[in-house]
């Protein structure tokens, strides 16, 4: 659910530093990004509408330097002012990269200015590939809106142009790449900072290995007392979301080994009704989860196990805590979300990451940060989530991909949860029974400290090496 005059080209000269990690008794060796030399990058801009009701950025990345970049190291962003109140939802209409290598994230500038306020982060994911010197990534055609659709007002935005309806090179875009920032000129005070790198002083000392949570789900099923024993309870209370009248459905939450590794899997299932609708749903007792690093390697499936495809299903890995009332600032929850069949008004597949400030059931209002990616995620996906003070930082598959602003950290500990569920029955009106499988491998959470996909995995191997399916060191709130 959810939410860029001085030209220059900035060239810049960082060299990889590696970071050496060890978790328990394994070690990995990381390179943080950063922007290698000659690599320079500008950003051609057009304006496609002066409309009131949706703001239409077409760019183009240009790499201007001599070696190629990796457009998964590039963002690019836009600087508006927002309206009183509003929320937006970005969208992608067209783009020679394909608009499933794309991502758009909103932020909020540290020092508003009187023409920009927000910003509209633009990503690539690793399908994007890398640009040549001299290429350039061709028409991204990207929109964003407010999310009700009230009307907007573009005329005081710092990156609009109005009069430029044919692509040239605008400063009013920036652009990094690794962090480094290579073109444009941000609204007074908002420039980003360079990521630090030196490669004469490495780190030395590995992080302590810290309290963690790791699960490898070896259990009998939904009734093995070790589930409650580690702390897990599989739902069967009513209520939302999803479905008026469907049911939480603890048996359909089942375990089996698939290979060495034992599997967890969430079967939820319809036939058309609400009283023949199960959903699934396995999450902590305990809310003792905050900063830290949370993992899991997680399948989806776009479609069903038996009967007719088209349901709006949810799959879903996520922290949440509870809402004490409507629009409470210490609410937080953050969610890995696919719906391959669409839903929220989207017509087939997207990935959301959503981080959440507060929100309101009633009349429906969000405050919130999200990036989405609409292509196919079906299959085993590795999904880290990272939440320091600064940010929080979904990465899947070992590639960023989304980034959202510390206004959205949390102020109260959470829960880990897993479900699938359906948002109606609208998507697909038999009556025929289907069901559907979302499969989770295992979870980790390691307290307080922010790990890179790649230590996420040497920390998961150590577990398996050692033989340990389950630890949970995190102290009670």
């Amino acid at each position: 659910m959810n939410d860029p005059i001085r030209s220059r080209s900035l060239r810049i000269r960082a060299a990889l530093a590696v970071a050496a990690v060890t978790g328990l008794g394994a070690t990995a060796l990381t390179a943080l990004p950063a922007a290698a030399a000659g690599e320079a990058v500008t950003v051609q801009y057009r304006q496609s509408s002066t409309g009131g009701d949706q703001v239409e950025p077409w760019l183009k990345v240009v790499n201007t330097g001599s070696s190629s970049v990796p457009l998964s190291q590039v963002k690019v962003r836009y600087y508006f002012k927002a309206d009183a109140g509003a929320s937006y939802t970005y969208a992608c209409s067209w783009a020679v990269k394909g608009c499933a290598n794309l991502t758009g994230t909103f932020g909020t500038l540290a020092g508003p200015t009187a023409t920009a306020d927000r910003y509209l982060e633009v990503g690539f994911t690793a399908g994007a590939g890398s640009l040549a010197p001299g290429a350039d990534t061709g028409d991204m055609q990207l929109r964003f809106h407010r999310s009700n659709w009230q009307s907007l007002n573009q005329s005081d935005d710092y990156s609009f142009g109005p009069t430029q309806t044919t692509y040239a090179n605008w400063s009013k875009v920036t652009a990094t790449v690794g962090g480094v920032p290579v073109w444009g000129t941000a609204p007074a005070g908002n420039e980003p900072t360079p990521t630090p790198t030196d490669p004469t002083t490495p780190p030395t000392t590995p992080p302590p290995n810290g309290a963690a949570l790791f699960d490898d789900f070896d259990y009998t099923g939904h009734t093995d007392p070790a589930i409650d024993a580690h702390g897990w309870s599989v739902r069967s209370n009513s209520g939302g979301p999803g479905v008026p009248g469907a049911t939480w459905a603890p048996e359909n939450v089942t375990f089996a080994k698939e290979g060495t590794n034992s599997i967890m899997n969430l079967r939820s299932s319809t036939a058309g009704t609400g009283e023949s609708t199960r959903h699934t749903e396995i999450l902590t007792r305990a809310s003792k989860f905050r900063n830290g690093t949370y993992a899991a390697r997680v399948r989806f499936s776009d479609a069903p196990v038996s009967g007719p495809d088209g349901d709006r299903v949810v799959q879903t890995f996520f922290t949440i805590n509870d809402l004490k009332a409507p629009m409470a600032d210490d609410y937080a929850e953050y969610d890995f979300e696919y719906l391959p069949n669409g839903g929220w008004g989207e017509p087939a597949n997207i990935l959301y990451t959503t981080s959440w400030e507060t929100y309101r059931p009633d009349p429906w209002e969000a405050v919130n940060q999200h990036s989405e990616s609409r292509t196919s995620y079906a299959g085993w996906h590795d999904l880290v989530l990272t939440i320091d003070d600064n940010a929080i930082v979904y990465f899947i598959d070992g590639q960023e991909f989304g980034r959202h602003d510390a206004r959205y950290l949390p102020e109260r500990p959470m829960s880990i949860n897993f479900n699938q569920w359906l948002i109606d029955l609208a998507g697909q009106t038999s009556t025929t029974p289907r069901s559907y499988d979302q499969k989770v491998d295992y979870v980790l959470h390691v307290k307080d400290q922010v790990l890179t996909p790649a230590q996420v995995a040497a920390k998961v191997g150590a577990y398996r090496t050692a033989g340990t399916t389950f630890q949970d060191t995190v102290p009670a709130t």
